[in-house]
């Protein structure tokens, strides 16, 4: 881990809500690309804990908190679109004056990540795809239309909490040992405030689908697709679909390993990320 001066957090007003951001310099790697990291869906920076003290030994590391989650505000005025994620990330690399970045998305933050290089493919040099979300299409009418129900934000609280965070956990990793309590007080805490449940009705709302198979293939950053072979949230069928849509890409799959990439394989992750930087 890089010295606590080289570190810092920060909120940055970006389309009037406030933005969480971990930046962690590393005055060696001036000559190396920027990583910015993207969390999936329901997480935060949280889900990079493993793999960002890899990652700080050579590079700089831009850790984002997509709102409402983690520790960025929670706002029912906010378009949470995937597009209007992908405007935030440009908006506040341009603030933190970095020209060029390698984007990792994880899940959700891999079709955010690969919006920003369609949005600015002179920021975004490459694409490191985690068990990207891919194919998704908009919520169903019936659903955007139940969500303006009163106490709809009542009832979303208790469809995730009817699990509860082990169970959801339980469903994103190959091995269950990895849950500790750490990580399950880790990934509950952005939930504790109730603002985040409004804000998700409003996702709802806001989210557009996934890009289109014409729309991927006119992505042509160098993307890196990194799978877990027992995905069960986002099956390996669909990376093997986006790494046949995305015309520069690659597709690499681990062995015994589920969703949550970055805290099942940092270090095979951390290999993998240095050889594709460096191709």
């Amino acid at each position: 881990m890089l010295v606590a001066q080289n570190f810092q957090q920060n909120k940055e007003k970006i389309k009037g809500i406030d933005i969480h951001y971990e930046y962690y310099k590393n005055a060696d790697a001036v000559d190396r690309p920027v990583l910015t990291l993207l969390h999936g869906f329901l997480s935060s920076s949280f889900s990079y804990r493993r793999l960002i003290p890899l990652l700080t030994k050579a590079y700089t590391v831009v850790a984002i908190d997509l709102p409402p989650f983690g520790k960025s505000e929670k706002s029912n005025r906010f378009v949470h679109s995937y597009q209007n994620y992908a405007e935030v990330v440009v908006e506040l690399l341009e603030k933190l004056s970095i020209e060029q970045t390698v984007m990792i998305g994880h899940s959700m933050g891999g079709q955010v990540a690969m919006r920003a290089s369609a949005l600015n493919e002179n920021l975004v040099s490459k694409n490191v795809l985690l068990c990207s979300s891919g194919y998704l299409e908009k919520a169903k009418q019936s659903l955007v239309y139940t969500s303006y129900l009163p106490f709809f934000s009542v009832y979303l609280k208790r469809w995730l909490y009817r699990k509860g965070v082990k169970g959801n956990l339980i469903n994103c990793v190959y091995d269950p040992q990895l849950i500790d309590e750490e990580m399950m007080d880790g990934y509950i805490q952005p939930f504790f405030n109730e603002s985040i449940f409004r804000s998700l009705v409003r996702m709802i709302r806001d989210r557009e689908g996934d890009l289109s198979s014409d729309e991927l293939k006119q992505i042509h950053t160098p993307s890196l697709l990194i799978w877990g072979e027992n995905d069960r949230v986002v099956p390996l069928k669909v990376g093997k679909r986006l790494s046949s849509d995305l015309p520069n890409a690659e597709l690499i799959v681990y062995e015994k390993t589920g969703h949550l990439l970055p805290e099942e394989r940092p270090r095979l992750i951390m290999k993998d990320i240095e050889r594709f930087i460096h191709m």
